[in-house]
């Protein structure tokens, strides 16, 4: 069974982050939230997220994938984490899966880990300029690789369940879906 890590930082896009935990634990896939510090997590729209432990208490854990929420000021404060940037580059050297959503991307690109690959996030979170090897796309998901990136909120659900078909397979995806009733 795979493990997947979430970190949650202050500011984080609760759409993004539960749709994501939600979707990933429906295809009994391990989720591990974790939080920068032992804070209740304060979302963007006023949500309070209880991670289940700390980045501290993971640092030394194995997981088959991490996966960034973002919101633009839950990004940065996990763009700022020398943890953050730590465990992605762990994950990304291992050949395991790096994710991220909406303006989250910036730390993947921050950490080098998009140099010379396509990506997407959400509009001008990501400046080309400072990032001149990124080919950014308008799609709503990106696959290079093993890094999955995607545009937003309104694109939680799709990002979620990529990563369940990378991770679980198709059928396991297809179960999942289809118990969703998202039209088709």
């Amino acid at each position: 069974m795979s493990t997947v890590l979430v970190p949650l930082a202050q500011g984080c896009e609760e759409l993004e982050a539960v749709t994501i935990i939600d979707l990933l634990r429906r295809a009994n896939i391990t989720v591990i939230t974790a939080g920068l510090d032992e804070k209740p997590v304060k979302a963007s729209r006023g949500v309070v997220l209880i991670p289940d432990t700390t980045i501290d208490q993971v640092l030394p854990e194995t997981f088959d994938m991490i996966v960034l929420p973002g919101g633009a000021a839950g990004a940065e404060n996990l763009n700022r984490d020398p943890r953050i940037h730590q465990l992605l580059k762990t994950l990304f050297y291992q050949g395991k899966y790096v994710a991220a959503i909406c303006a989250a991307p910036i730390v993947l690109a921050t950490a080098a880990l998009l140099d010379n690959k396509q990506a997407t996030c959400y509009p001008n979170s990501l400046k080309i300029s400072h990032f001149p090897t990124i080919q950014l796309l308008d799609s709503p998901v990106v696959i290079d690789g093993k890094v999955i990136t995607s545009r937003g909120p309104g694109t939680a659900m799709d990002f979620a369940l990529i990563l369940i078909e990378k991770l679980a397979g198709k059928p396991i995806r297809e179960q999942v879906e289809s118990g969703l009733m998202r039209p088709h």
